[in-house]
């Protein structure tokens, strides 16, 4: 009788294994292979909600199926589009832009124009016509926008909140340090408004991220700038008086757009998704080659220890993982490069100064080099240092970086 108990249990044993053998193979097949591309495809990128820089991960966001595309999957998959023969058209679909960092948006941008120098028509379609997702739109070949969104193009403005008044009816006193005229971070506390110099600060920078955005839409639009902002000054629109504006071609619903786009590429009736794409990997089209560069995000608010993808907070930047990948990157004679790539607020200090510790020269190899690539607005006091011993610092140009404490 034990003897049939322990066949009955290995028998057990020995399907399940088997079944999660099989069920390896199914993943594989339907996930690990690439797609296979129709021939005069047309390409539809959904681009929306807060664009982050890494997926996530934790077990929410899998189990719902949400797929949140990151900057670099979108960028990746124009670039890929660019030199694919399979795919002869690409429709942008902006389903409502809410990330408050402009060079995001502005790095897309410059991809969608990088794409139309191959030839390929691109087409953006709105159904909400806000600021960001006209601005991104207006890189394309032709706007069209749903017949039931306004074209609110109003123009750029930042809000701040100010508690002393509050402080003040309760007899509370905000007790904190203030070390400089434009270190603001603290006035929300300590403020009843504006101080002339955080006014003159803010002033400044919307003055500078107008007149980028103003540019980018007069040389998607072909308009002069001027004319552009006489145009915002006049926003927002209805669809129909937008037209007339020339600030978009056409009042359509989806379908429609599809429908245009097809005849302007005759015989591309067949569609992939981003999601699908974006298993097409970059060797299959003969990019990605050469010397190798190691590009290491720094996602996230800065901590100690290791880092990790919160669901209800975003990811964090742990020291202990990103010196890792540091060292990883370093040991690696195959390496030539490396890109840290930040999208910060900012946190901890002495977090930042371990980062800053491994991103200095040990010892160097005339070959290599790193690059430090700033990619979004600073909002709270970051203690951040890293950035200082790199050879090379990039920022797109409609990146600030505001409020930092630099240490000696």
């Amino acid at each position: 009788m034990a003897k049939r108990g322990i066949a009955v249990v290995f028998t057990l044993l020995g399907v399940a294994l088997f079944i999660s053998l099989a069920g390896f193979v199914l993943l594989y097949f339907a996930f690990g292979r690439e797609p296979s591309v129709p021939s005069n495809a047309t390409l539809t990128l959904a681009i929306g909600g807060d664009l982050t820089e890494m997926a996530p991960t934790e077990l929410v966001s899998f189990v719902s199926g949400a797929r949140a595309p990151t900057v670099r999957a979108i960028v990746e998959n124009l670039h890929k589009a660019k030199v694919d023969r399979r795919v002869s058209a690409v429709l942008i679909k902006s389903t409502g832009l809410t990330t408050p960092f402009w060079a995001k948006l502005q790095e897309i941008r410059d991809a969608i124009t990088d794409f139309r120098t191959s030839g390929k028509p691109v087409y953006a379609y709105l159904e909400y016509g806000g600021d960001r997702d006209y601005y991104v739109a207006s890189a394309a070949d032709k706007v069209f926008l749903m017949p039931s969104s306004p074209l609110d193009l109003a123009g750029i403005a930042t809000y701040e909140v100010f508690l002393r008044g509050a402080f003040d009816k309760f007899g509370v006193y905000p007790d904190l340090h203030h070390i400089g005229d434009y270190k603001t971070a603290v006035n929300t506390f300590t403020e009843h408004g504006f101080t002339a110099t955080h006014k003159e600060m803010d002033e400044s920078l919307n003055r500078d991220l107008l007149a980028h955005v103003v540019q980018g839409i007069a040389e998607g639009r072909k308009k002069p700038e001027a004319e552009i902002r006489r145009l915002i000054d006049e926003g927002p629109f209805l669809p129909e008086n937008a037209v007339k504006a020339g600030l978009i071609d056409e009042v359509a619903y989806e379908d429609q757009v599809v429908d245009k786009l097809h005849e302007a590429r005759p015989g591309s009736t067949r569609e992939i998704d981003a999601n699908e794409y974006g298993r097409v990997s970059l060797t299959s089209l003969g990019l990605n080659r050469g010397p190798r560069i190691a590009v290491i995000y720094a996602a996230g608010e800065i901590a100690g220890g290791r880092g990790g993808y919160d669901p209800l907070n975003g990811p964090a930047m742990g020291s202990d993982t990103l010196i890792e990948y540091i060292r990883k990157a370093r040991k690696d004679s195959s390496i030539r490069a490396i890109v840290l790539r930040v999208d910060s607020p900012g946190g901890s200090a002495s977090a930042s100064d371990a980062i800053w510790r491994e991103l200095r020269p040990r010892k160097r190899r005339v070959d290599r080099q790193r690059v430090h690539r700033w990619q979004k607005v600073r909002q709270r006091q970051p203690n951040w240092r890293p950035s200082l011993r790199n050879d090379h610092r990039t920022e797109m140009t409609m990146y600030a970086c505001g409020r930092i404490r630099i240490a000696p």
